[in-house]
């Protein structure tokens, strides 16, 4: 049932009562569901609220006060996405560019840990 086909009720059913959990048990289960439902939707609504404001459009990096640190991870992330585009496309030129520039983050980052 978890390789992303339609599952029928009865399938469904068919495991629940195959697991013996008995009523009390589904009645937990049911409330944890939606509990972590409504929290992730208020987590969705809250999102879609910050992103959508001028604010959150009109504020830049310097505006963040972001350390060398941070700075550095936000730079590693977008380095290891570009790493992983430009070795797909076996572009080694670029990966070895971009390697070297990892290196650079990683001394920023281990200097960070001391």
């Amino acid at each position: 049932m978890t390789d992303n086909k339609r599952v029928t009720n009865k399938q469904i059913l068919d495991k629940i009562d195959a697991l013996k959990v008995g009523d009390e048990g589904l009645n937990i289960l049911a409330i944890k569901i939606v509990s972590r439902m409504t929290k992730l939707r208020a987590m969705e609504d809250w999102f879609s609220h910050v992103s959508s404001s001028k604010l959150s459009w009109s504020t830049t990096y310097e505006d963040l006060q972001l350390t060398e640190e941070e700075n550095a991870l936000g730079e590693a992330a977008k380095l290891m996405t570009l790493l992983n585009m430009f070795q797909d496309d076996e572009a080694y030129e670029k990966c070895a560019i971009i390697k070297n520039r990892m290196d650079e983050i990683n001394k920023i980052l281990k200097k960070g840990k001391k």
